[in-house]
């Protein structure tokens, strides 16, 4: 993956937004973003299931809360969020979390090689307002609470070996955790107005049950360099984590986190903006602020939980806004890839790529009745670049 630094152009429909008047590549300039609506081109009409989808994609409602999943007799949890996929032999599975406070937890939907439902279950009960998480090296998926003084949950999305509480990664309100293999330790965002970026250093790479967490520490601009300081009280009482550490960086609600080619992607829902960090050179910046758009209406708003493909591409879904997930490109480039039609009082949740990458899942969470009880979890299938 091709490696952005501070984004400088956004397009929407047919016409640019500019961020600076320059897309910036380095120190070098390049040529701005060419006008138009990103690499699988405009949206259509809403489909039969409101969602509205580029030419040659196709999506299917998997699941509804309250209901059973298609063709099981499991009834879908409530408020889906975080997300994803996992390999089953020709198969795989999707797991999702339930952001309600109390109960929260985890389920996962089973597929066929052909992407047919085959089973649904619960793979972690009795915790509260899980909202989004991250996938292990190990295949296991870290389910996140989003409260004061939160747990951070090690899952099987087979739900064969039963969920352990990680109480070494930090009691605080979690969002979600990206692992990088290549440095050994998994990232964490918090959901505060004044959280922090962590990162949980495990005694063993493999294994969560002990181990350092860190909080990142820099200055009070949009980048520069930053370095890694130990919490000194990780379960966060009296003393918050985030208060801590003199000089750790605040960050406003931080949501998803995403890790890739010696980088991290994170959201912050506060003032809109995705963030990157350069751990090959130490150093931090925007990938994306709305309050730089300078013309045309900012492409991407309510920023939340985000992935990425083998492509380079990152899929960002919104947090109301206009219900779209929208895709940031290696060469800059912003466009919607879908919207949902008439959930207004919703919020896209929990993206994640089958590990062949040729489909998509996601919820609504609370779909067109705009209650927890209304979540709805969609497939697009088609054409999604390698």
């Amino acid at each position: 993956m091709e490696r952005r630094t501070l984004l400088r152009a956004a397009v929407l429909g047919g016409s640019s937004a500019v961020l600076g008047g320059t897309l910036w590549r380095g120190a070098a300039h390049a040529a701005p973003a060419q006008p138009g609506t990103g690499p699988y081109g405009a949206l259509g009409s809403a489909d039969a299931n409101g969602v509205r989808l580029p030419s040659g994609f196709t999506s299917r409602v998997i699941a509804r809360s309250g209901q059973p999943v298609t063709g099981t007799s499991y009834t879908w949890h409530s408020a889906p969020d975080g997300g994803a996929c996992y390999a089953d032999g020709t198969g795989w599975i999707y797991v999702s979390n339930s952001e309600i406070n109390p109960s929260g937890g985890t389920s996962a939907v089973k597929f066929s090689s052909a992407g047919a439902i085959t089973g649904a279950y619960r793979i972690l009960s009795g915790t509260r307002q899980n909202c989004a998480g991250g996938r292990t090296p190990w295949n296991t998926w870290l389910s996140c609470e989003e409260v004061s003084l939160g747990y951070v949950y090690e899952t099987d999305p087979w739900g064969v070996n039963a969920a352990v509480r990680r109480d070494a990664m930090g009691r605080f309100k979690h969002e979600a955790a990206a692992a990088d293999p290549v440095r050994k330790v998994v990232y964490l965002t918090e959901d505060e107005t004044n959280g922090c970026l962590y990162r949980f250093v495990p005694t063993t790479w493999g294994s969560l049950s002990a181990g350092t967490l860190q909080v990142l520490v820099a200055g009070t601009a949009t980048s520069g360099s930053f370095t890694w300081a130990n919490v000194p009280d990780p379960d966060g009482s009296p003393t918050t984590t985030r208060t801590q550490v003199s000089g750790s960086k605040k960050f406003n609600g931080g949501e998803g986190c995403h890790y890739a080619d010696d980088t991290v992607w994170f959201t912050t829902k506060g003032d809109n903006r995705v963030w990157q960090l350069n751990l090959s050179a130490n150093t931090y910046e925007l990938a994306y602020d709305d309050s730089l758009v300078t013309s045309g209406t900012a492409p991407l708003t309510g920023v939340d939980n985000i992935t990425g493909t083998a492509s380079g591409d990152l899929f960002v879904a919104e947090d109301g806004g206009n219900m779209e997930i929208c895709l940031i490109t290696p060469d800059d480039v912003i466009a919607p890839f879908l919207r949902i039609d008439g959930q207004s009082g919703s919020e896209i949740t929990g993206p994640a790529f089958s590990p062949d990458g040729t489909r998509l899942y996601f919820s609504s969470q609370r779909g067109t009745s705009g209650s927890s009880s209304g979540g709805i979890t969609y497939e697009v299938t088609g054409p999604f670049r390698a």
